[in-house]
């Protein structure tokens, strides 16, 4: 779901599975790994170790190209999502443990109705998730989400959804988001335009989506504890603490990470020179690693300095946040490694392939390969690239307004259905502490309720303007 990840995909392991052999090992593969977690109750970093290569060898891939397919992508995932999991947990200890996290989630109760905080989190996700990759936005709102929850004595799903739903919305359809970005150039569409009407589908979806859908998640995922480990409740001496932060303090901590990848993405636009220095300076305090950084570095004078915290206090706070979620980036490493090895035996290539022998409108089409390729590979940017790059012809015969909504509907398509191939999955399943199923019933349905409603609104929407 990261730029990180497509840097290994051109390395492809040689193969020659016919079409059925390749989806036979994508079904036998993902059955496996399914089965292996759920049945067998085997570690989900295991399970899909074994799946990756269950995969290569059904797929008839060398046997001896596995392991290098599957390290790449594990390698490619840790180096992007681990890190920022790493720096997200730093963070969101200093805000638990300084009371930070308490002053945010007070602050949210006291001027927001009970009733109302599935909507207020469905817009704090998405003003949040405009300039933020889907899984910095995760790991900066989960503290959030997860006090408001248990301050607010309300179900986990009644105010995850939404905060879940505004960041994936705002991931699939709304530039400077990487893979908006990357189709909107492959179909040399106006990113004006087509921030404009993202924006204008991404409001109505994301009530669907979140707020609403959250009810009937609830019904079906049933009653959720409260993670600790991923979100530890402030102590009884941070409660009573004489030197809590300012609400102001950190308000600024939390929003630097945005307001730095908001201002990169402001100057790509604006000066749209690689070579320009403000943009050089930009691309680099911009990027999420740096970002996060940064508010880390912050959050060590705004939230432990002032919450009385000594040095050494800060750097115990820190070490501490990282044992938690050493599992959750090798689960999600494993993902990475799982989704490279379904790319490397070829089965975008085999979408692509297919594609091909389609009749049906150009909206369509580019969010059917976008729906195939990301049930497939797990990837909604992977997705959005190559389904961008199939339709690519047709829109160069589309005007400004219907070459955008093409790039919405492939967008859209990017996010159908979330399972465990997608390391994101993984991300949501591991902090929200539920099981595979559960999150299936939630996350993946709430992924497939966007795709869905988003091409529900693009396609009635292209014929009157």
């Amino acid at each position: 779901m990261t730029p990180t990840l497509l840097a290994a995909a051109p390395t492809a392991l040689p193969h020659t599975a016919s079409d059925s052999r390749l989806l036979l090992a994508v079904l036998l593969s993902i059955g496996a790994i399914v089965v292996l977690i759920t049945r067998l109750k085997l570690h989900p970093f295991l399970a899909l170790t074994l799946g990756s290569a269950l995969l290569a060898v059904v797929a008839g891939a060398p046997f001896d190209k596995l392991l290098t397919s599957f390290v790449t992508g594990f390698g490619a995932t840790v180096a992007g999502v681990g890190l920022l999991i790493g720096l997200g947990a730093m963070l969101g200890k200093l805000l638990a443990d300084s009371g930070g996290a308490n002053i945010i989630a007070d602050t949210v109760l006291a001027r927001t109705g009970r009733r109302a905080l599935p909507w207020a989190m469905a817009l704090i996700a998405a003003v949040l998730g405009l300039p933020l990759f889907f899984e910095v936005g995760v790991v900066l709102l989960i503290p959030i989400v997860l006090l408001v929850a248990r301050r607010g004595n309300l179900p986990l799903m009644r105010v995850g959804i939404p905060a879940l739903a505004g960041l994936s919305v705002l991931h699939g359809l709304v530039p400077p988001h990487p893979g908006p970005l990357v189709a909107v150039d492959a179909l040399k569409a106006d990113l004006g335009v087509t921030l404009a009407l993202g924006l204008l589908i991404a409001v109505p979806t994301l009530i669907v989506a979140g707020p609403l859908f959250a009810r009937v998640a609830e019904r079906w995922v049933g009653p959720l504890s409260i993670p600790e480990t991923v979100a530890p409740t402030a102590t009884e001496e941070s409660e009573k603490r004489e030197h809590t932060p300012s609400f102001g303090a950190v308000l600024v901590t939390i929003l630097l990470p945005v307001i730095l990848m908001l201002g990169k993405a402001l100057v790509d636009v604006v000066v749209d020179d690689p070579k320009a220095m403000p943009q050089r300076v930009f691309d680099f305090i911009g990027s999420p690693l740096i970002a996060l950084l940064a508010a880390v570095l912050l959050g060590m004078l705004t939230l432990g300095r002032a919450a009385g915290f000594s040095k050494a206090r800060i750097s115990t706070t820190v070490e501490k946040s990282l044992g938690p979620i050493a599992g959750i980036v090798f689960i999600v490493g494993a993902g990475g490694g799982f989704k490279q090895t379904l790319i490397d035996v070829g089965v975008g290539n085999a979408v692509s392939e297919w594609s091909g022998k389609w009749h049906i409108s150009a909206l369509l089409l580019g969010w059917l390969i976008a729906v195939l390729i990301r049930l497939a590979t797990g990837s909604a940017t992977v997705a959005t690239i190559t389904a961008a790059g199939i339709v690519a012809p047709l829109a160069a015969e589309m005007s400004t307004t219907h070459a955008s909504l093409l790039v919405l509907a492939i967008g859209a398509g990017s996010l159908f259905f979330s399972h465990v191939n997608d390391a994101g999955f993984w991300l949501v399943k591991e902090y929200f502490g539920m099981s595979v199923g559960q999150t299936l019933k939630s996350w993946s349905v709430m992924e497939t309720v966007i795709s869905v409603v988003a091409i529900a609104l693009i396609l009635p929407l292209s014929l009157v303007i």
